[in-house]
């Protein structure tokens, strides 16, 4: 019932967002502009105010990071190097499946429901997780969302210029600011964090609005196939993969199942920001990250029960 209340209001902002579209309530071409505002403003806070406040020291354990970090990375290059060798061209088609089937949405999924599952000490692994997620995995999509654009241009673009384009975008650069700010140990002032809070908070509404409102059924019956095996990949494969990098890195059982649960929650919304951006397999994203949400309410719990035995403190008995 936990898991389910956590994720079923998620599911029904996408379903109100599609709702709103279908009967011409607010027009579908508002997408665009709830996309530009989360990739530009909202999610560059909350990538600062995420980052910044999590001490430097606390980012360094290494096993847990090798496991989730290593499972999520080993499901992006089995499912990039797949998608590639059947479209035979580009970086980025490719890439962003990757990403849909790799990203998780560890902060507004994992930590509440570890928090609410395992108590206080379970939030530290899942901030870790969405850390690294924010740390590595945002950068390395923009830099191959960036590398495809730069080919599509010609040979004739200057390496200068696209390192410049990445470190400028709004998401390395937040990204690198808030490592910096974590880096120095300085506190962060109120005023400032709460500014950094008010506009992060419009991240989760902007996104799941979006992802709705450019939803249609055409299109997702067109993506079915793929998006459910997207689906299969994040939800099953991946958890599975970080499950066996956890035992075999012998972590303790409560950072095994806080990487476990953080493999096994929804696609990060953020995916499809980032695809609304790029204008790169929107339809996709979008029906992955509605059906890995839906879908995630039956695994997740599966997942948490399998993982009880395990004797965290605070697991179902």
């Amino acid at each position: 019932m936990q898991v389910a209340a956590l994720i079923l209001p998620v599911f029904a902002v996408i379903v109100t967002g599609w709702a709103a579209g279908y009967v011409g309530y607010v027009s579908r071409d508002l997408a665009d502009g709830l996309i530009h505002f989360a990739y530009n403003i909202a999610m560059p806070a909350l990538l600062v105010v995420t980052i910044a406040q999590e001490p430097a020291r606390s980012l360094l354990a290494w096993r847990f990071l090798a496991a989730f970090g290593g499972g999520s990375l080993i499901c992006f290059v089995f499912v990039f190097a797949f998608a590639r060798a059947l479209s035979g061209r580009g970086l980025a088609g490719p890439a962003m499946q990757g990403w849909a089937a790799s990203m998780t949405n560890t902060g507004f999924v994992a930590l509440p429901v570890l928090q609410a599952t395992y108590g206080p000490r379970a939030v530290l692994p899942a901030a870790i997780a969405t850390v690294f997620v924010a740390v590595v995995m945002f950068p390395a999509a923009v830099i191959l969302q960036e590398l495809d654009a730069g080919d599509s241009l010609g040979s004739g673009v200057a390496p200068a210029k696209l390192a410049r384009r990445v470190i400028l975008n709004p998401m390395v650069l937040s990204t690198l600011i808030g490592v910096a700010w974590s880096a120095l140990g300085f506190p962060m002032p109120g005023p400032i964090g709460a500014y950094l809070r008010i506009l992060a908070d419009a991240l989760t509404s902007c996104a799941l609005f979006a992802i709705g409102l450019g939803l249609s059924i055409q299109g997702l019956r067109a993506n079915f196939g793929r998006a459910a095996t997207l689906t299969v990949v994040k939800l099953v494969i991946m958890p599975l993969i970080v499950f066996g990098l956890a035992v075999a890195l012998r972590l303790e059982p409560l950072y095994l199942i806080a990487a476990v649960v953080c493999a096994a929650v929804p696609t990060a919304k953020t995916v499809y920001i980032l695809a609304g951006e790029y204008h790169c397999e929107e339809p996709l994203v979008a029906a992955t990250v509605s059906m890995t949400t839906l879908w995630s309410i039956g695994t997740l719990i599966v997942w948490i029960y399998a993982l009880a035995g395990f004797g965290a403190p605070g697991a179902p008995g």
